[in-house]
């Protein structure tokens, strides 16, 4: 939120923007072992930068697979450049041979595949006609080349996007957290976007420039060297300007992104609490915080704007100066006899030929490194680590031959970044079929616990095993599918509700998902609605009650058919009637399978196996419920607590 104190400057002012751009200019100078431990953890610019030849070399990684029809595209854009480069010469042709009447040499003479008339006229058409020959057949070779490469930078862009989905899929759920929905939208769209783009900006375009420069030299050292050695003076500039885009213009552009991915997460996050944002009366606070980012984010804008501006101006007249003194040279050639004027209008044409492509690189790579910034950024979420890598060696679960034996050995946790630990010295053994009940306060750690057994995280010490197996020997998705979770906190699509509830399993029957909304006491609600199972609910599930929205999460569990339940809360916005019912459902399903239950109701839980009574991450109690209400300890306390209490 914006800060109100007085000495500190909003971001969106010209004292705090400008406060900001030292910042960053110091940031880039600072040395990566320098700079400060939570500026590493955001990918620092100064420790995250990478090199131009770094880039290429992470593109062509990620190539893989496309590389033989970006080779086709390029070597068809050689020849259509190089067919470019012949109706110049007609120039001199036609200046030289036709209008001056010069005498054909014999060296070309030799080597034309056709004879040359006599007559200017006929030498004329026959110039026309092959000129208009060549333009059509590299016009077509071109746009075929471009068609390939066009065709191949949307494959591109959808390859790469389905890597950094994934990866961003399997990153640790704390990374997951961090991005948010919206920043991580922001992210796919336009930062793995644009990686498809650079194919232009990185490949095809700079190619058909190093083709055309390499023709156009050829050509200009054939005429006279010095004029060669005029344009190829300008040649060092081009380094003196990727050096000072990389080091200068990325990272802004870098940060540019950053603030977009920023405002976007916020701007989701806010209407999916629109109703919370609305209760406390905060649109007009969120409103202003949204038009303060914005504010920044449009002075980075124009900030780069600037500065881009002051190169491309320094190449829009360089460029020119540079062809009026060659022009000068040139003429004073020809005045001295030295080149006839049809050398020099040739020169002139390929000496445009051959600055084009160096003006065109310098003037579009604003573009081109604002889409390096995203390039940057996806190759430095792709390297963060995913979660819970495999080790060599895991082997896969099957759920036919899993017993569902859970055993926590001295198992301790904290969170990633946090050194309290939230779990400490657990030791349980499941036997498998048996029902677990968790109960303790807030915050004593029966969730992390479930999180442990999903593994959702590993644990910080000790172990989690699954049949005897420590859970990191098996593949950790597979290891997933055994499972059924319900949450107090329940998330739906938006879709269908036979979509929500067979999202566990594509392939279930229709006859399936009406059994498990049936299970569930779901199907009594859903057959109410008009359209049945076949109900849009909207986006995570708005068009429905708490209490509705929970059964579809049971009934979602149910027909996934888990060796392991985790039931979190899973009856806590439910009617007494229809917990009623539920619990008898439940009570049928969890027989066979092994279950963890956390509720706030103590007297839903009276007939687990076990109740284990947790406090500050510690199991204090544990016993089935008649023995923990004669031991006369804490859950005793909790049950009458609550009876007091009414509920």
């Amino acid at each position: 939120m914006p800060s109100n104190s007085s000495h500190h400057h909003w971001p969106g002012s010209r004292r705090g923007f400008r406060s900001f751009i030292r910042s960053q200019r110091e940031a880039l100078r600072r040395k990566p072992e320098e700079a400060p431990l939570d500026d590493r953890n955001r990918n620092h610019p100064a420790l995250r930068h990478r090199s131009l030849p770094e880039l290429y070399r992470e593109l062509y990684r990620l190539l893989y697979g496309r590389r033989a029809t970006i080779a086709l595209a390029l070597a068809t854009l050689s020849l259509a450049t190089v067919l470019r480069l012949v109706p110049p010469a007609a120039t001199k042709a036609a200046i030289d041979y036709v209008l001056l009447g010069r005498p054909i040499p014999d060296s070309v003479a030799r080597w034309s595949p056709v004879a040359i008339p006599e007559s200017p006229t006929h030498r004329l058409q026959l110039l026309v006609g092959v000129v208009a020959c060549v333009t059509v057949l590299a016009t077509l070779v071109g746009l075929w080349s471009r068609w390939i490469a066009t065709r191949t930078t949307k494959r591109v862009q959808i390859d790469v996007r389905r890597k950094v989905y994934d990866h961003a899929m399997r990153l640790p759920l704390h990374r997951v957290y961090a991005l948010k929905s919206g920043g991580a939208s922001s992210l796919l769209r336009e930062d793995a976007g644009g990686v498809g783009e650079l194919l232009f900006s990185m490949i095809y375009n700079p190619w058909r420039a190093v083709v055309q420069f390499a023709g156009g030299l050829l050509v200009l050292a054939w005429v006279d060297w010095r004029l060669l050695a005029g344009a190829v003076v300008l040649l060092p500039l081009l380094y003196v300007s990727d050096r000072f885009w990389n080091r200068r213009i990325r990272p802004i552009y870098r940060e540019v992104r950053k603030k977009r991915q920023q405002i976007d997460a916020e701007a989701t996050e806010v209407f999916g609490g629109m109703r919370v944002v609305r209760a406390f009366g905060r649109q007009k606070s969120e409103s202003t915080r949204f038009m303060i980012e914005n504010h920044l984010m449009a002075r980075l804008e124009l900030f780069v704007w600037w500065v881009s501006r002051v190169v491309e101006l320094i190449w829009e007249l360089l460029v020119p100066l540079a062809s009026v003194a060659l022009l000068y040279y040139g003429g004073s050639q020809v005045l001295s006899g030295r080149l006839s004027l049809g050398d020099m209008m040739m020169f002139l044409v390929y000496l445009t030929m051959l600055l084009e492509p160096m003006a065109v690189l310098a003037t579009s790579v604003t573009q081109f490194q604002n889409n390096l910034s995203g390039f940057d950024r996806v190759l430095d979420l792709l390297a963060e680590p995913r979660e819970m890598a495999d080790r060599p060696g895991v082997r896969r679960v099957e759920k036919g031959r899993v017993e569902g034996r859970i055993t926590l050995e001295d198992v301790s946790f904290a969170y990633p970044g946090s050194d309290r630990m939230v779990i400490r010295d657990v030791d349980l053994e499941i036997e498998p079929g048996e029902t677990i009940a968790l109960v303790g306060r807030s915050g004593s750690g029966k969730t992390t616990l479930c999180n442990l057994v999903a593994r959702f995280y590993d644990p910080t010490l000790g172990a989690v095993r699954l049949d005897g197996v420590p859970l990191p020997e098996y593949d950790v998705e597979s290891y997933r599918r055994l499972l059924g979770v319900v949450e107090q906190d329940v998330f739906l699509f938006d879709g269908t509700i036979a979509e929500n509830i067979s999202y566990g399993d594509r392939s279930a029957t229709r006859a399936k998902i009406l059994e498990a909304a049936e299970a569930a006491n779901a199907a009594e609600f859903i057959e109410r609605l008009p359209e049945g199972y076949e109900t849009v609910i909207g986006e995570r599930g708005v068009r429905l009650s708490g209490g509705q929205r929970q059964r579809l999460a049971i009934a979602r569990a149910i027909l996934a058919d888990p060796r392991i339940f985790i039931l979190d809360e899973a009856t806590s916005n439910l009617d007494s009637e229809s917990e009623r019912l539920i619990q008898q459902s439940l009570g049928r399903l969890l027989k066979g399978r092994t279950s963890f239950v956390i509720a706030h109701r103590l007297s839903t839980i009276k007939n687990a196996d076990r109740i284990l009574v947790l406090e500050d991450g510690v199991v204090v109690e544990a016993g089935a419920h008649e023995d923990l209400m004669a031991a006369a300890g804490p859950y005793r306390d909790m049950v009458e607590l609550q009876s007091l209490g009414g509920e």
